[in-house]
């Protein structure tokens, strides 16, 4: 995949420039900057601008609406994101979320041990020498102090998922939502890690942010839950819009299962990069439950009415990413068509999470259309995120909101003033439809759900 030669899926662009056109673009436009770019920068951590932020948001809304709001048996939470050291005493994230690093004596390069070719001498990947270091574990969470003295017993730790604020809140949320099983626990909220290898873009970082879901089960469903999860979520990205020939499947093998699981899938996109996982779906068994009730002393188990039965529940896991999230959205929607003066980049984002809905441009600066232009603009403005625009020509302003990924454009010309009519243009087709201004707002709802 890294031939820039390669004709690519994504237009006219050539598959090994794909991420750096994507990463222009997306500053342009305001999807992502990176962070402290006047300072120069800080490694592997983006800022999301006007345009990013409101893309992220609509992701999350429509993750959101998915898993809970449309769903009886989800609950909604929102964790802290510090929490008690015992908790990742427990979970095993203090003595066993670690990566061998590898230091390299001439450069002082450091690097993943499975960065090595296991097929060949071992030498540093960076400046290719030989003289390195032993492996030695390190632990990828970051550690702070809370209170004023640094210490031992004020250390606390960034979390590096939000899964296990879930857990220790299961009897709460269930307790209180009054909820049997089966049923889950949502959150969305920001976790840490503080990788060594970061890198393509926002794909991985150190700060990121997650979407999971944890579905309690009687443990003996846990394989049929499984299975219907793994379908629910896989269906999820293509209502995302996703293109359906670039998602597949990928089941972990013995020597791929983490050490809580007793299955797991993963759901993986085909990036410019190669297929690389965009969300797990996991069947932990009662591996956390019961860590936490053991450690804590706290009873986590269920008391099943119908059967008669108490166990303590297992646990099928979806976790997606936020931002991995958002850049394959833009991905599976980055094109550049055409050649010569009918070159345009667009990106082809699904209507539902667009972050402008619609831009709305008078043709020219005069004969009352800047003035009807400004009416329309603000109509739609009060059930839309919509945008207007008057500067330069009415082909660059198309251009500017095929980039931006705006589906649909309005134009206000001569024959609005006179007849109460509009141009809609459709971003994807580029064709054009005649719409009453008083019907606009009716004729987007149609197109935009």
């Amino acid at each position: 995949m890294n031939d820039t030669n390669h004709q690519s899926d994504w237009g006219n662009v050539a598959t090994g420039s794909v991420m750096d056109r994507l990463v222009s673009l997306s500053k342009r436009r305001g999807y992502v900057f990176q962070s402290s770019e006047i300072y120069g920068g800080i490694g592997s951590t983006w800022d999301y601008g006007p345009l990013g932020v409101e893309l992220k948001r609509n992701i999350k809304d429509f993750w959101w609406r998915t898993m809970v709001e449309r769903r009886d048996d989800i609950e909604g939470l929102d964790a802290a994101i510090l929490m008690s050291p015992k908790v990742w005493e427990a979970s095993g994230h203090i003595d066993g979320f670690t990566d061998p690093l590898v230091d390299c004596k001439n450069c002082k390069h450091r690097f993943r041990e499975d960065e090595i070719d296991p097929d060949k001498e071992p030498r540093c990947p960076r400046c290719g020498r030989g003289d390195l270091s032993a492996a030695r574990q390190f632990n990828l969470m970051f550690k702070t102090f809370m209170g004023p003295v640094e210490d031992d017993a004020s250390v606390v730790y960034l979390r590096p998922e939000t899964a296990q604020g879930i857990y220790v809140n299961f009897l709460n949320v269930m307790n209180a939502a009054r909820q049997k099983l089966p049923f889950g626990i949502a959150q969305i909220g920001k976790a840490f890690r503080n990788e060594i290898t970061p890198g393509n873009f926002i794909f991985r970082t150190r700060e990121f942010e997650q979407m999971e879901m944890q579905y309690f089960v009687q443990p003996g469903s846990a394989g049929e839950w499984l299975e219907r999860w793994l379908e629910e979520r896989n269906e999820w990205y293509r209502e995302l819009g996703i293109r359906h020939d670039k998602l597949r499947v990928h089941e972990h093998g013995d020597e791929e299962l983490a050490h809580y699981a007793a299955a797991a899938f993963d759901i993986e996109y085909e990036f410019p990069f190669g297929w690389q996982e965009l969300e797990g779906v996991h069947n932990r068994t009662d591996f956390d439950l019961t860590a936490h009730e053991r450690r804590s002393g706290k009873k986590l188990s269920y008391f099943d009415e119908e059967a008669k039965e108490r166990y303590v529940p297992y646990i099928i896991e979806t976790s997606a990413g936020v931002d991995r999230t958002l850049l394959v959205c833009l991905v599976d929607g980055f094109r550049e068509e055409g050649e010569g003066k009918e070159a345009r980049t667009v990106l082809r984002l699904d209507p539902r999470i667009a972050p402008i809905k619609v831009a709305v441009f008078p043709l020219v600066k005069r004969d009352g259309m800047p003035e009807m232009a400004i009416e329309v603009h603000a109509a739609l403005k009060r059930r839309w995120n919509a945008f207007f625009d008057d500067g330069g020509s009415i082909g660059r302003r198309y251009r500017r909101q095929d980039e931006a990924g705006t589906p649909f454009c309005v134009t206000v010309d001569g024959e609005s003033t006179s007849d109460g009519t509009v141009t809609v243009r459709h971003r994807d087709s580029m064709t054009q439809d005649r719409v009453s201004a008083d019907r606009l707002a009716e004729w987007l709802e149609d197109h935009l759900s």
